[in-house]
């Protein structure tokens, strides 16, 4: 899904300050609480950043309140969650509960000091400890803030009814990928549908290009000044720009939603999102028939990652006044039942042991999950103020690959030397 949080140090700076002011209306505010509390009502603000999860969320939300009449749950899901989550945390107004991704959002927000510590949550013990590593080292700290809920998938996805009717079979090798597209052009047909005027949709082919081409331990070595983006994202830059060769003429003309209906009604033969489109795909046509497969960007399989990241975090404010009522719905949202109903009404993966994911269309990624081969997101490691979303949207239009990756240098540098 779209990284709709957008913080930069000045964010983190205003944060810092204002996080544990607070004013005479909040003082208000908090005396109201501290009334309701003591009369059995309590109320929850919970902030989660997926417009797609909104419905699920609250059908999960009225179970609880119906188990719990003491405690209301408030949803809040802004368009532009961003801008209101910097506002609410710099205003000493944080969420009570916090449900956004395994991004760099989620390190600026321990690192601010925002989110309660949860390194010794009994509940962790029902996640793999490879979601809890992927937080540790996205914060880069050994401690845990926030328990891994969704996990997604970025992959190709594609017709199956296109596939039959073309004959064409998912490629294993950057190679064969290449070779069925042209086998879809020379048929007539679209290979890709791409919506970049919605800047953020570069990302999705971008992250699963780099993942399995930029090298083993890419940030760490980063960190320590051993590789640059210069030197190690010129093949996926190019396998890119190779790509989108197969998209339609205005690349810039359609946005997300475009896409998911154009390519609903046939439009493509593939589409480059993750297993979030998926729902949204279905609501324009319930009766498309799909799957999905791992970016193949190199010609070896056994390198080929599937790009899986913590897409739903559940975290609780440092803050709050109502830390246990706020564990009650966590720990009722990681009830099986629930993070199975969760699950399948958001179409993606739960991070929960035991919790399946059912549909179909995504029944050829379990034996990634199963190998363990998949890699992170490479966005999540990346500092606000590096807006690789635009710089790929002037890669795709200028095609100047050294400059791109120049400018992810210097834009790099820049957010270290503010460390």
């Amino acid at each position: 899904m779209k990284n709709v949080y957008q913080f930069t140090a000045a964010s983190l700076l205003a944060i810092s300050m204002l996080s544990g002011c607070s004013t005479n209306g909040n003082d208000k505010q908090v005396t109201d609480k501290a009334g309701a509390a003591a009369k059995g009502n309590v109320e929850l603000q919970f902030l989660q950043y997926k417009p797609e999860a909104r419905n699920t969320f609250d059908q999960l939300i009225a179970k609880f309140e119906q188990k719990n009449p003491n405690i209301k749950i408030i949803q809040d899901n802004p368009p532009d969650a961003s801008t209101a989550l910097k506002t609410k945390v710099a205003a000493g107004e944080v969420p009570d509960i916090i449900a956004n991704g395994g991004d760099n959002v989620y390190a600026v927000l321990v690192q601010s000091g925002v989110l309660m510590d949860l390194t010794n949550a009994p509940q962790l013990a029902n996640i793999p400890p490879a979601y809890i590593k992927t937080l540790q080292d996205i914060a880069e700290t050994d401690k845990t803030y926030a328990i891994p809920y969704g996990v997604n998938a970025n992959g190709v996805i594609y017709n199956k009814t296109l596939f039959k009717e073309l004959n064409l079979t998912v490629p294993a090798t950057w190679d064969e990928f290449i070779a069925l597209n042209k086998k879809i052009q020379d048929a007539g047909k679209l290979p890709f549908y791409f919506t970049f005027k919605d800047a953020w949709t570069t990302l999705p082919a971008y992250n699963a290009l780099a993942a399995s081409t930029q090298g083993d331990d890419f940030y760490k070595k980063h960190r320590d000044g051993q590789v640059t983006y210069s030197s190690n994202y010129k093949e996926a830059s190019e396998k890119l720009l190779q790509l989108i060769s197969f998209g339609q003429k205005d690349l810039f003309e359609k946005g997300y939603n475009d896409g998911n209906v154009a390519f609903a009604k046939g439009e493509s033969v593939m589409y480059a999102q993750g297993v979030w489109a998926i729902a949204e795909i279905k609501k324009a046509n319930p009766n498309i028939e799909l799957g999905v497969f791992p970016y193949p960007a190199t010609n070896d399989p056994g390198k080929n990652m599937l790009v899986s990241g913590v897409d739903q975090l559940l975290s609780i404010s440092a803050k709050t006044k109502y830390p246990e009522e706020a564990k009650k719905f966590i720990d009722f949202l990681l009830e099986p039942e629930q993070a199975k109903e969760y699950a399948k009404g958001v179409n993606t993966f739960s991070a929960i042991k035991g919790v399946t994911q059912d549909d179909p269309s995504v029944a050829d990624l379990a034996p990634y999950f199963e190998k363990g081969q998949v890699a992170d997101f490479i966005d999540h490691y990346i500092p606000s103020n590096l807006k690789l979303d635009q710089l790929l949207q002037e890669l795709v239009a200028k095609k100047d690959i050294p400059s791109v990756l120049k400018s992810m240098d210097n834009d790099w540098d820049k957010a270290q030397s503010r460390k």
